[in-house]
This record gives C-alpha cells, structure tokens and sequence, in this order.
C-alpha cells in the first residue's frame, strides 16, 4: 500500500492505486486487503468531502420518498394499529412479491444528482462482485469493503432500513426474528455489459429492489420474471421509475438482457445474524416464507413489526 503523508483523507484517498478490474472480478486476496487496510482512511475521505461540497450537496432523506408511503409509514410508527394503511400501498403480483411507488418522482432527479456527485467524486469505491464496475455499482452497508460511508448518506440508508423496509417486510412477509442485519448495492444495466441477471434466489428474509430511473430516461427488455411455486407460473413485471419490489428472498426471479437504454436500481436485503433466513411456516399477509425456528407470524404483534431490533450489527456480507 502507497503511504502519503502530509496531506488530508481527501487527497490521500484520490492518490490511492485502486485494485484492477481483473482483480477484483476474480477476488484477489489483495483485493479485500486494499479495501480493509484503507477502510478508515475513505471513512474520513467521505466525511471530507461532504464538509467540503455542503453547500452544494443534497442531504438525502425521507422527504424523498413517496408521499403517500411517508404518511402511512409515519402513522404507523406513532400507531402501529394503523399499519394496514401501508399494506394497502402495496400490489401483490405473486405470492411473496409486491410492488409499491417509494421514491417520490418530483425528487427523484435530485437524489440521481446526488449519486453523480458520489461519482464524480473520485473517491474509491467497491463495486459489487460480479459486475463489471459500471457507473452505479457501489457498495451501500458499512459491512461491505469500500462501501459509500458518507455521513449523510449513512444516516439515509439506515432511516430507510429500519423504518420502512424492514416493518415492511414483517407486515407483508412475516421476517420478524430474521431481519436484524441489513445489506444493499446500486447497479446500472446496459445492453453493452452487466445486462441481465439469470434465475436465482437472494441469500436474505427480503429484497428490496428500487429503480431509480428518472421517467424519461427509458429502456427496453430488462423485465423481470419471478417465479409462483404455489402455481408453478410465471409472473413477468418491469421496473418503474422510483417503484420498488418488495418480494422473499427464496422466490426464484430471473432479469431479461436489457436491450436499448439503461436501468439504475438500490438493491436492499434484510437476514437473521450470521445470515440466517426463514424456511417454511406462514407469512402475516398470506403465502410462505417465515422460519420453522422463529415464532409463527400470527403471533408477532403490530407493536413488535414497529420496533427496531435489540441485537447489534454484525459484519458479515454476503458478497
């Protein structure tokens, strides 16, 4: 590792010699070893650079979000005995599978702006595995090497865990007991790399996947197929702008080749510690997914969907 001295995080993490491509698609040993050795060092970079741009920068927030989703999330965490009000914003498409708007469209754009900022920025930051480094691929957790640690940004990613997904998630797929860790990811698919994603499961209780295309940024193919084992059909959908899908980890899903355009989606996932998740039994709102281990989700009160968990946070990612 290059050893700079007198000069700020800042600088010092722009002078970084960032692993390669190659490197990091095959996981290199050194690869995770760059990102730990530096990992305080872009900690403070981050901090650096959003003191430095405050002027100019937006501090993301829940205002961002859809109206609508903000007051019934809001009343239900004064009143959990009015969480019905956010069931009611969801689309059920399968068994496990629900649609909902979550980015509010007229700020929509602002929070894209910001996300050209984090690029712009320079600073290094660790793409998923996997994916070929596009613009958007960039860890969000704090569990993952070279994650987005700007303060604010943090401070948004975590209102959006713990009071939105995660008593979302318990109220429509009963994940209580298995949603004390958080994960998540942006991605951008292109026709020319990263365009599609073959059929598989998710290692969590939940995914949350939200599109963040602005609506006149269109594209063509990248629809999305999941997989109705109750019925053994087929349910294809395609991503909106600012709307999410919400579904169970263990529901098969497979994306099409995206064939003209682009599409940016936040990528969430919720699992027990040590990456448990629940196998089996009944969900709160209909279908299967809750765990043989944990208590039935007839048993879990509004009150306990509205709370955030008691256990700290682990370190271990998935990828």
């Amino acid at each position: 590792m290059k050893t700079i001295t007198n000069t700020n995080a800042l600088e010092q993490a722009l002078a970084l010699e960032v692993p390669t491509r190659e490197a990091s698609l095959r996981r290199d040993p050194s690869v995770a070893q760059f990102w730990n050795d530096n990992r305080t060092l872009l900690e403070d970079a981050w901090a650096e650079w959003e003191t430095e741009n405050k002027d100019d920068l937006l501090v993301p927030d829940e205002s961002l979000l859809d109206p609508r989703l903000r007051k019934a999330i809001k009343d239900a965490w004064e009143n959990p005995e009015k969480e019905s009000a956010v069931a009611d914003l969801w689309e059920e498409i399968i068994p496990g599978v629900y649609v909902a708007q979550f980015f509010d469209l007229e700020r929509l754009a602002e929070f894209r702006s910001y996300l050209e900022d984090v690029v712009n920025s320079k600073i290094p930051k660790r793409a998923p595995y996997g994916i070929q480094l596009n613009r958007y691929g960039m860890m969000l957790d704090p569990r993952s090497e070279g994650h987005l640690a700007a303060p604010n940004f943090q401070a948004f990613y975590n209102e959006m865990m713990d009071r939105y997904m995660r008593p979302i998630a318990r109220l429509l797929l009963g994940t209580y007991g298995y949603d004390n860790q958080t994960f998540g990811f942006s991605i951008q698919y292109n026709p020319d790399k990263d365009k599609d994603l073959h059929a598989h499961t998710d290692a969590s209780a939940a995914t949350l996947n939200i599109n963040i295309n602005l609506p006149d940024e269109e594209f063509t193919g990248s629809e999305v197929d999941f997989y109705d084992k109750s019925s053994g059909k087929t349910v294809q959908t395609t991503f909106e702008p600012g709307k999410a899908i919400l579904h169970r980890g263990n529901v098969p899903h497979a994306t099409h080749p995206i064939t003209s355009g682009q599409r940016s989606n936040l990528v969430v996932w919720l699992y027990g510690d040590r990456m448990q998740i629940p196998r089996g039994s009944t969900s709160s709102y209909g279908g299967n997914n809750t765990a043989t281990n944990v208590v039935s989700a007839e048993d879990i009160t509004a009150r306990q969907r509205w709370s955030l968990p008691d256990g700290p946070k682990d370190t271990i990612a998935p990828f």
